[in-house]
């Protein structure tokens, strides 16, 4: 091992966090390919549907108090691959239209810090439509130092005080990879925990994933007064901490809580913080708690500390809305920086009906379950899961293996609810750089399903966006789909090309002998 053993660093000031910023600029969007760095539970459509409720509910809000004319602006920090912004705005704009009610304007606002990412997101199909229509639109944010916020499209500054609205935060997975302080907490005393950083020799410098994979922090306690004085801008939680907690590390959200308020000063109105992450708001659950580890996943993330945030923004006069249960995986919070926040009720309403009652928290533990339950499901059980999550792309390709087995006993409904689902999750597709190739395998459903005009445009699709030759079976599939429709030299050209991939094919000769005759 090897690494400056020697010099402490205080924790939000570590290499960790250089690394962390140097591998999402070198990385930009493909840091999320084939889940490098995980996406799915923070960006899937169950919980941008449970988003898009709580923001159309403070929509009308904002309506029922005769705020109509002015523009919502709706910031994500932290928009990495985009696919929750994606999702968010679909959803969003459908239950809009079919609300038909009057509701004040919106543009909803990615940004990152990579400059990459905004370079891909301009150039993603899937969100060209929503910049076309002029409710998206694109900024680089710097969470550490950032005070306004400049849109690319718009060509727009929006600087403090600018915003007539409130401003509506969407942070997921934000709060966890963003520097802290790290502090401990011992008969009534604060201590700033300093770090020492090792790693592997082994590790290529300019490599910053593998570098981050490789450290092991090292942890110095340092008395720290300066937290216990009462001008310390966040003196009544460290209080708290000192009065309710012994032998515990706690990571402290300084800068989080920093991007806030600079954030909540564009508005002259106030702020809506809508998270989601790994962390805690109970303050039991950071008691006795160990110095953190880093998790690596390409880059690395801590536990986030909802509890500070929300106990400094209550201060303040802030609502916060969590679950009453436990959650296992994901944390999601709802704080309302508001004038009058019960006022808000429509967007109360909108954590209690899809987050609180039944949420994205619940859904991915079931989903977790699901997955581990396909091979003793029926195709009825796998609809009924599948039109949970909103039609989502990662459990059809899960259970599309288990689909096929069931197709031979599938009724003429199922069959007609499986052919209507894949056009919903081809409707609701985020592209991304994956391993599985999604319209290849709707493809191959729907001509199993006797279905040859879509399962056509569907494998056509696939063979568009793969270089090398597809399986003999995929031109097989093809060349019977356009024979099915009338398109006998089609037919032809597909299973030559498929006779081609496997000569000794006897099932491709038949028909090739057979179309040659026609």
């Amino acid at each position: 091992m090897t690494g400056n053993e020697g010099q402490h660093y205080r924790f939000s000031e570590a290499p960790i966090w250089e690394l962390q910023r140097a591998y999402y600029e070198e990385q930009g969007l493909k840091a999320w390919n084939n889940d490098q760095v995980p996406q799915y539970i923070t960006s899937n459509p169950m919980i941008a549907t449970a988003y898009a409720e709580m923001i159309f509910g403070f929509l009308q809000d904002r309506a029922g108090q005769g705020h109509l004319s002015e523009t919502v602006t709706i910031l994500e920090l932290g928009a990495g691959a985009g696919r929750l912004a994606y999702h968010i705005l679909k959803k969003l704009c459908e239950i809009i239209d079919y609300a038909g009610t009057p509701l004040p304007p919106f543009r909803y606002v990615m940004s990152d810090l990579p400059a990459k990412n905004i370079t891909s997101w301009q150039q993603h199909p899937s969100l060209l439509p929503f910049v076309e229509q002029g409710i998206l639109d694109f900024a680089r944010f710097d969470a550490v130092q950032d005070t306004e916020l400049y849109l690319v499209h718009a060509k727009l500054s929006i600087k403090p005080g600018d915003l007539q609205q409130p401003l509506l935060l969407v942070a997921n997975y934000f709060f966890d990879s963003i520097p802290q302080e790290l502090i401990y907490v011992d008969e009534g005393k604060i201590f700033e925990c300093e770090v020492s950083i090792q790693y592997s020799e082994s590790a290529g410098s300019d490599n910053p994933s593998d570098v981050l994979g490789t450290i092991i922090p090292q942890y110095h306690y340092v008395r720290a007064a300066n937290y216990e004085v009462e001008t310390y801008p966040y003196h009544d939680v460290i209080k708290l901490y000192q009065q309710k907690l012994e032998d515990s590390h706690i990571l402290f959200p300084v800068v989080g809580l920093t991007c806030l308020e600079r954030l909540a000063r564009l508005s002259k109105e106030g702020f809506v913080l809508l998270t989601a992450d790994k962390g805690d708001h109970r303050i039991e659950n950071w008691e006795f708690a160990e110095p953190p580890e880093l998790i690596h996943h390409g880059s690395f993330s801590l536990t986030a500390n909802y509890h500070a945030i929300q106990h400094v923004l209550e201060q303040k006069g802030a609502q916060s809305l969590f679950t009453t249960h436990h959650y296992k995986n994901l944390n999601i919070g709802c704080i309302l920086m508001l004038d009058a926040p019960m006022s808000y009720t429509n967007t109360r309403l909108g954590y209690k009906r899809f987050v609180e009652r039944f949420g994205p928290d619940d859904f991915f533990s079931m989903k977790e379950w699901g997955d581990h339950q396909l091979d003793a499901m029926e195709i009825q059980q796998i609809l009924v899961f599948w039109r949970l999550g909103g039609y989502d792309a990662e459990w059809f390709i899960h259970s599309a293996e288990r689909i096929s087995e069931l197709l031979p006993t599938a009724s003429d409904e199922e069959m007609l609810d499986l052919q209507q689902g894949i056009r919903l999750m081809w409707t609701g597709y985020y592209p991304m750089v994956q391993s599985y190739d999604l319209s290849l395998d709707a493809g191959l459903l729907l001509y199993e399903m006797d279905k040859f005009e879509e399962a056509l445009a569907y494998l056509e699709r696939s063979m568009h966006v793969n270089s090398e030759e597809p399986l003999a079976s995929v031109l097989y599939s093809m060349a019977i789909c356009n024979y099915e429709l009338g398109a006998e030299g089609a037919a032809l050209d597909y299973a030559r090309r498929a006779f081609a991939v496997e000569p000794d094919n006897e099932v491709v000769l038949e028909l090739i002998t057979a179309l040659s005759e026609d």
